[in-house]
């Protein structure tokens, strides 16, 4: 059964201890705010439906731009001012969600390098168990001191775990232990919880998923994350070609062009969104188009492929990737596509969702030589590139 999951990222500090004259979310990180890499890993999850960024009120606007910049804008996506203590930022960021949210993960802003897979455990263990916490077990040894820096004892660690972040609990359980201990000072949502007397379950995080506190956690996060960003591209090729056929319309790249003819298939036949389709899937190692909507299965007669091409991007999501640029070329002796090419591009790049700087596409001619060139039929070619969705910047 699937459940509502909002993310609750709250960023409304100074992080002082950075020693800069901003707030640390907004410093780079591989050349791109901390703030940005820490929603980016939210923002394309299947599991999270809204996402709400709690940044000091005077960064509203900022913020705004900065998301608009790194095409983190969705309707789903709200900025609102913070309090003045994390709790009280959490709080307002809870009082925004819409009633069909049934679970809650609170993250911090200053934690970029959060990985899909604790996401998943977090949201799952919410579910399971009603709140839990990612965290990792304590593996130095931990000493007691006085007020003059001198060892009073020696800490058992066999029980003592590190807390991260996410923290995920039923939004209904957050709700009671706000009502009855909002106003106690906690350092995070687990201890609200607690004084609460509602269970929190720890969930495996990572030595990786730090918090940018100090600078050289920034030189620490760059080094992880160059680490990540090496072996995570895929490049996938895709060809489809379609003969003419009169009595149909003629579909490329989503966009109808006036043409004597049109492409048969059992779709729409739109040989270029075909092979980009087949390019995307070839990338993921997930087989081709035909695999994936069958000739045979009478749902997709005469469908719209972008629909299919929206499908294949949400399915690059799920495994983690997204697409980074795609190069297309278009064969055909006519029509003449040209006038036709920039509204392609911007459908395209749209349901893929990137620029449409990023997504090229060319026509050519074989100079009469082929089925192309006796206007048999058109035969396209597209090469992508995808990214991890954890190292896109």
């Amino acid at each position: 059964m699937t459940h509502s999951a909002a993310a609750i990222i709250p960023a409304a500090g100074f992080g002082t201890r950075m020693h800069l004259d901003h707030p640390k979310q907004y410093h780079l990180l591989a050349g791109v705010p901390i703030l940005v890499h820490t929603v980016r890993a939210f923002f394309n999850h299947g599991s999270i439906n809204r996402i709400v960024v709690v940044v000091p009120a005077d960064f509203i606007e900022q913020t705004n731009t900065l998301f608009t910049r790194h095409q983190l804008n969705s309707s789903n996506l709200t900025i609102i001012a913070g309090g003045r203590r994390r709790q009280d930022s959490v709080r307002a960021g809870l009082e925004t969600l819409d009633n069909d949210i049934a679970i809650v993960l609170v993250h911090d802003g200053a934690r970029p390098l959060v990985t899909r897979e604790i996401i998943d455990r977090c949201y799952l263990a919410a579910i399971r168990h009603g709140a839990c916490i990612a965290a990792v077990p304590v593996k130095d040894t931990i000493k007691r001191g006085d007020d003059t820096g001198r060892i009073t004892a020696t800490i058992d660690r066999t029980s003592l775990w590190q807390a991260q972040t996410p923290q995920a609990v039923r939004r209904e359980l957050l709700e009671k232990a706000y009502r009855q201990n909002g106003d106690a000072d906690v350092t995070d949502e687990a201890s609200l919880l607690e004084k609460a007397a509602i269970p929190v379950t720890l969930v495996d995080g990572a030595e990786t998923n730090i918090k940018i506190t100090r600078p050289e956690d920034l030189l620490l996060a760059e080094k992880i994350m160059h680490q990540d960003l090496l072996p995570k591209m895929r490049i996938g090729h895709g060809y489809d070609a379609h003969r003419f056929t009169q009595d149909r319309k003629l579909v490329l790249g989503g966009i109808t062009v006036p043409h004597s003819h049109g492409l048969a298939g059992h779709s729409d036949a739109d040989v270029l969104t075909h092979a980009l389709c087949d390019a995307l899937l070839g990338a993921l190692g997930l087989g081709d188009i035909g695999r994936h909507f069958p000739d045979s299965d009478p749902r997709f007669a005469g469908i719209y492929s972008i629909t299919l091409l929206e499908h294949i991007v949400a399915l690059a999501e799920e495994h983690g990737y997204n697409l980074a640029n795609a190069d297309i070329t278009v064969v055909c002796q006519a029509p003449r596509l040209a006038p036709y090419i920039d509204q392609m591009r911007e459908l395209l790049a749209r349901t893929c969702k990137i620029a449409p700087g990023a997504l090229n596409i060319k026509a050519t001619t074989t100079e009469k030589m082929g089925f192309t060139g006796r206007n048999e039929g058109i035969s396209c070619h597209a090469v992508v590139l995808l990214q991890s969705l954890q190292s896109s910047v």
